[in-house]
């Protein structure tokens, strides 16, 4: 018989009753809801978390430019900056987090191979920050396998209670929730605790409420990489003041169903349609009209 659970609430109930962790209990629902055995599962995440590595690395390899121009090796330009100067303005592991999250957005951007985590348009999030961290962290593989299927069930109970589609809910539904659920699987590398992976993923979604989608020309480039940088460094500053044990007031749940409400709310020149917000900038237009134009 197969395990359902829609709301955050739902979830923590049968971990508990399991007597499992999360991560333990995630991989045993994947398990039997795909008819498979639980190392099956395990191997496919290993191959998914493979493809993100894969993209961190061909991301920094080479200067990326897209086709609109739009985007033109900012990862590459940062390494070689960093490389050439060492100068950092926080330290070389803060910089590490942005050159991975931008590597991977810029893949994105010029049609390489990535995983869409929750989507493609924030796919740099997760392992900009969770890959990242977990290898400053010296955390192991299997962990950090683990700690991806939390990250898919926080996922799953976005799309249950609300959507992961910036054409419905904004960009806060996108990055916000690979945010939150880079917040939560990053706790889950150091915390069992099912509470600290709640708030963390809670606190990431309350920062960025309201947050558009507009996108220029309605490509994920511009505006959508440095948000992808956003949400790597609010997903980490999240994970650090739960594993403190500072608690969310507000329930996850409760959290994604205000992002539902506000999306909902939201113009839809301000939902991924490239009419509103800076799609609408006079710079943005000149952008647009000398891509047009090649």
């Amino acid at each position: 018989m197969k395990i359902k659970f829609k709301s955050f609430a739902e979830l923590k109930e049968k971990v508990s009753s399991s007597g499992l962790t999360l991560s333990t209990f995630l991989i045993h629902y994947e398990a039997i809801n795909e008819g498979k055995e639980e190392e099956f599962v395990i191997s496919k995440m290993d191959k998914t978390l493979s493809a993100m590595e894969e993209s961190i690395e061909k991301g920094l390899k080479n200067k990326n430019v897209s086709k609109t121009g739009f985007v033109n090796g900012w990862a590459y330009q940062l390494k070689e900056y960093i490389n050439g100067s060492n100068f950092h303005l926080l330290s070389p592991e803060f910089t590490e987090v942005i050159l991975n999250t931008l590597a991977v957005s810029e893949m994105n951007a010029c049609m390489g191979r990535i995983v869409a985590a929750p989507t493609a348009g924030s796919c740099g999030v997760l392992p900009g920050s969770l890959i990242t961290v977990a290898k400053l962290k010296g955390v192991d593989r299997r962990k950090l396998i683990e700690a991806l299927f939390v990250a898919g069930g926080i996922g799953e109970v976005f799309q249950n209670l609300a959507s992961l589609s910036g054409a419905r809910h904004g960009c806060q539904a996108e990055v916000g929730a690979a945010s939150s659920m880079s917040a939560g699987a990053i706790v889950s590398l150091f915390s069992d605790d099912i509470d600290k992976i709640e708030s963390a993923s809670a606190f990431a979604l309350k920062n960025v409420l309201g947050l558009v989608c507009d996108p220029i020309g309605g490509f994920v480039e511009i505006p959508c990489i440095k948000r992808n940088v956003m949400g790597a460094v609010n997903a980490i500053a999240s994970a650090e003041m739960a594993l403190a044990g500072i608690k969310t007031l507000i329930p996850l749940d409760e959290v994604i169903i205000a992002m539902k409400r506000i999306g909902e709310r939201m113009p839809l020149e301000l939902r991924e349609t490239g009419e509103g917000g800076l799609a609408l900038t006079e710079t943005a237009k000149r952008l647009l009209q000398k891509f047009k134009a090649k």
